[in-house]
């Protein structure tokens, strides 16, 4: 091994653990004690804040400050480096879009083309739903599904549901859609002869099949994930006018916590919550406009019984 290819090596191992002895990194690298000692040497006219002690205890580990060396990511951090990157170039972190974009630009010009070809299948097919701070996601898993949508190439995967029910399912993949919490998959479920959407943390046994499919008439993704998330995941469904204009209810009320309609009075506005009836009447008694419920009668029982403890407690 040559010596840039011997300081790169090393530079990888000082960044996977907190501290290496000297015949540790020897017996990784191959070489002798001396031959690591003028290697680290070499890292600190680099740039490197290395950092030995001495002493049965001592050892070397990479510190902080100095200048700014040079990163070496692996494969999966380069991705995750981009995805971010993305997210705070699109405005998504107010105040850096320039200084990310300005990053995100040097990272393309060096990233290996299988590697741009990750993070370009992962900027063509996700959406954002409400507030973009993307969620933790296992990086293979997101990469393989934004593949597969980009390509396409239908996807099979086991997915365990909501009642920890494991099935296996052959899709063909459309869009990635992310909320606060998770990412799903939005796509067409082939046995089930409908669309679907997965949540991907639930998804395990990714495998690209290979096979390519062309693209059938799809649903609004976006759409499709909220409307799952406020009102389909619940078995109880309320119908609630809100006393507002509807471009006014959509200021306050999020996408996946109601599904919001025009009323036949555009003053007001049509809004479909799902959940139990504690947990919406408490959600209504917060909202900034007077409210009706229209159904179920279970709501307006709740919604009573919240306003008599109200009153009682502050009487």
């Amino acid at each position: 091994m040559d010596t840039p290819a011997r300081l790169l090596r090393l530079l990888v191992l000082l960044s996977a653990r907190q501290s290496w002895t000297a015949p540790e990194l020897a017996e990784r690298l191959e070489v002798t004690e001396r031959t690591v000692r003028r290697d680290m040497t070499r890292l600190r006219s680099l740039g490197y804040p290395v950092e030995g002690t001495s002493g049965p205890y001592g050892g070397y580990a990479l510190g902080a400050g100095g200048h700014l060396p040079p990163l070496v990511l692996d494969d999966e951090e380069a991705v995750a480096v981009a995805i971010g990157l993305r997210s705070a170039a699109a405005g998504d972190a107010t105040g850096i879009e320039s200084a990310a974009l300005s990053a995100l630009t040097k990272l393309d010009r060096v990233l290996p083309v299988h590697l741009r070809e990750q993070v370009a299948a992962l900027r063509s097919v996700t959406v954002g739903l409400g507030r973009s701070d993307l969620p933790a996601i296992d990086v293979d898993a997101l990469v393989t599904t934004a593949l597969a949508c980009s390509r396409p190439e239908r996807l099979r995967f086991a997915y365990v549901d909501a009642g920890d029910n494991v099935s296996d399912r052959l899709v063909e993949p459309f869009r990635l859609v992310f909320t606060r919490r998770s990412w799903y998959l939005v796509a067409y479920d082939t046995s089930r002869s409908d669309w679907r959407t997965f949540r991907v943390d639930r998804m395990t046994e990714l495998r690209l099949t290979g096979a390519r499919f062309a693209h059938r008439e799809a649903p609004d993704a976006a759409n499709m994930v909220a409307e799952g998330m406020a009102v389909n995941a619940h078995p109880l469904q309320a119908r609630i006018r809100l006393h507002v204009p509807i471009d006014e209810a959509r200021t306050f009320v999020s996408r996946t916590i109601a599904i919001l309609e025009p009323d036949t009075d555009p003053t007001k506005t049509i809004a479909r919550i799902g959940g139990d009836p504690e947990w919406i009447a408490h959600y209504l008694a917060g909202l900034e406009c007077r409210v009706e419920v229209l159904e179920p009668d279970e709501v307006r029982t709740a919604l009573r019984a919240l306003a008599e403890r109200l009153a009682a407690d502050h009487r």
